[in-house]
């Protein structure tokens, strides 16, 4: 794999093109040339098109390489895709971090980061988890652990509007009746909240089952989106935004766990 493919010297572009074509290279402080046999997978954020125009990159570099392209937009483009990706960095650093006490990240935080453009897109948006979880001096990743995008972000979104709803995308070891997805219910009585059935008025959803085990992710998330389609009186663009998710996500995964959003909606003017 070559990452930045775009940036080589053209002096190393004769290099890879005779490589690619001829399938030999001729080894560091070798003295004959080597058969090679393999396939390159490269990457770049440059239009090597334009470059070619440029006069930046060999086209017949160039056109060698461009067997089956993929085109993965911005992470701007896709701001959808960003809390899945905070739960994935957030795991990846919970093996790391032997207080592994960090259980989530703020509903505050995570509007900020969906309103950042991510110039260096997912790797730039893992380095900035990353970092946050090691200075994160409490259970939940917040704004303040963010303070160079909070700089940037600050006067284009109102990240005070968003209550402080936690989003959990990490396991951890509570006691039965805590709650790992809040929007600021009563400390009080965790535990007969953690056994009582779903009270959408209440915004709150149970973690743990009557065992006091985690709930399957999925029933998690179907309770999050039938909660979410009611409390937005089943208006589908705000539901998507507010669960930081496209619409096709949201019509895919409304098909996928079986919800009618009519029917909810019907409910409700019956009411």
């Amino acid at each position: 794999f070559l990452d930045e493919i775009g940036d080589l010297p053209l002096d190393v572009q004769v290099k890879l093109l005779r490589a690619v074509q001829e399938g030999e290279v001729d080894p560091v402080g070798g003295r004959s040339t080597v058969k090679v046999d393999i396939r390159l997978i490269s990457a770049t954020h440059r239009n090597l098109l334009q470059q070619v125009k440029d006069g930046k990159f060999r086209e017949d570099l160039f056109y060698r390489l461009n067997v089956y392209p993929i085109f993965v937009p911005p992470l701007r483009d896709r701001r959808e895709d960003i809390p899945h990706l905070v739960r994935h960095f957030m795991e990846k650093v919970a093996p790391a971090d032997p207080r592994h006490r960090l259980t989530g990240i703020s509903a505050k935080a995570l509007a900020m980061l969906q309103a950042y453009d991510w110039p260096g897109n997912i790797r730039q948006l893992e380095n900035a988890v990353f970092r946050a979880s090691v200075l994160a001096e409490g259970e939940l990743l917040t704004e303040e652990e963010f303070p160079q995008i909070r700089a940037q972000v600050e006067g284009t979104v109102k990240l005070d509007a968003e209550p402080a709803t936690a989003v959990a995308p990490v396991a951890d070891e509570r006691q039965p009746g805590d709650q790992a997805v809040s929007n600021g219910a009563a400390a009080g009585s965790h535990e007969a909240e953690a056994r009582a059935p779903l009270q959408p008025r209440f915004g709150t959803l149970r973690a743990l089952d009557e065992r006091g085990n985690v709930r399957a992710l999925a029933d998690v998330e179907f309770e999050m989106i039938k909660l979410a389609i009611d409390h937005y009186n089943g208006q589908m663009s705000e539901v998507a935004r507010r669960l930081g998710i496209g619409r096709s996500t949201l019509y895919r995964k409304l098909k996928e766990y079986g919800i009618d959003p009519e029917a909810g909606r019907l409910d409700r003017l019956a009411s």
